[in-house]
């Protein structure tokens, strides 16, 4: 008598199949494909092999690119590509007032002098990132590739891209780089990228169409080794109001009527500015026409007064007053902007600032729009650029 579970063939394959059925696990799939069984307790592959790759997820990439944040500021580009799921391993930033923001808010302290950077001393990494000063190359046009740029800091720049050979490049300057040396200098920028191999291509963006009611333009250059970015692919956002972005409690300086002219009628600017007066400053008196003498504080940026239900100028780092005036229709009143307030239109949530106000408005007039280097972040993914 044949025992229970015993194999009435010979046939290998039989004597397989017969297994399942006994085991009582057949799926309700074909036994042909890699296909998973399942006993009480226990989960194994069907043919005892090793498991299939794991399905690709967004999630699974968290942390696999690596990047540096050269001339890092606050940190605010490395908080756009840490959204994005980057790996920041390396940062330089000389001033010593944003040092000690950095390490607050990142616990790492930047290296400091970006000229004393050794390339070789640098963790391997495919990004670079870098919001270098705007300066003119002194011996432009000589066709000697990054060695046009000796004496400027972008030049220590090209020298670590030299060296490392990083899959992307993202450059960060103010929108005046475009005329800089009458173009000379963004011209040497882009030849120098090219001849160390990039892909290079670059747009003016302003921070109004990423999400934020501030309009402050800015120049991006993104050089590729796999092919150009395509600016166009970027995802804008409607364009808020200031007031989306008001803080609802703090100890907010308002100004007396007295202090204050409210022009009639005011416009919407095709920026999304909406103009509604200045504050009454007294102005030179010397050289100024009778009755002219209010076209001055007009003039004159820290004495614009802006509606809540429009848009807001640059945020300049020469500002260290915080003198940037909002009217708050519903309220009818005039008031500063808080400096809590000023971090949020450049997309900072939670951030912990310097302790000196001045320094603070100084930093954050010197930082990038978040929203917009992490629209470039994410489209660099969705374009397979890394």
């Amino acid at each position: 008598m044949m025992p229970v579970g015993a194999i009435p063939c010979g046939c290998p394959f039989i004597k397989f199949f017969c297994r399942i059925v006994l085991m009582g696990a057949i799926p309700d799939t074909n036994i042909f494909m890699n296909t998973t069984i399942y006993e009480p307790g226990k989960q194994r592959d069907l043919w005892e092999c090793k498991p299939p790759p794991p399905i690709s997820h967004p999630n699974k990439r968290r942390y696999s690119v690596k990047f540096i944040d050269l001339f890092a500021g606050i940190g605010g580009v490395r908080i756009a590509l840490e959204k994005e799921g980057f790996k920041c391993v390396f940062s330089s930033e000389i001033n010593k007032h944003c040092r000690m923001v950095y390490e607050k808010n990142f616990k790492d302290v930047p290296y400091g002098d970006m000229t004393k950077i050794n390339p070789v001393n640098i963790p391997e990494f495919e990004i670079l990132t870098a919001g270098f000063p705007c300066q003119p190359f002194s011996i432009s046009g000589h066709k000697k590739g990054f060695d046009d740029t000796r004496g400027t800091l972008f030049f220590d720049v090209a020298r670590i891209i030299d060296k490392k050979e990083p899959k992307l490049v993202i450059l960060e300057n103010v929108k005046y780089l475009i005329h800089h040396d009458k173009g000379r200098t963004l011209k040497i920028i882009i030849k120098t990228l090219e001849k160390l191999g990039y892909y290079v291509s670059y747009q003016l963006l302003n921070a109004n169409n990423f999400g934020l009611p501030q309009n402050r333009e800015r120049i991006f250059i993104v050089a590729s080794k796999i092919k150009y970015f395509q600016f166009d692919r970027l995802k804008k956002i409607p364009t808020p109001k200031i007031k989306d972005f008001l803080d609802e409690k703090g100890d907010f300086e308002i100004l007396e009527p007295k202090e204050y002219t409210l022009i009639d009628n005011p416009k919407m600017q095709s920026s999304g500015l909406i103009f509604v007066g200045y504050r009454n400053k007294k102005g030179w008196k010397k050289g100024v026409r009778p009755n002219t003498s209010h076209l001055s504080r007009v003039h004159h940026q820290p004495n614009r007064i802006y509606s809540i239900n429009g848009t807001h100028p640059t945020i300049p780092s020469q500002e260290t007053s915080g003198r940037f005036f909002i009217y708050d229709d519903e309220n009818q009143y005039v008031r500063k902007l808080t400096l809590n307030e000023c971090y949020k239109i450049m997309g900072f949530e939670n951030y912990k600032q310097y302790h000196l106000a001045a320094e603070s408005y100084k930093q954050i007039g010197n930082s990038v729009a978040i929203p917009i280097v992490q629209a470039i972040a994410k489209e660099v993914k969705n374009q397979s650029l890394i």
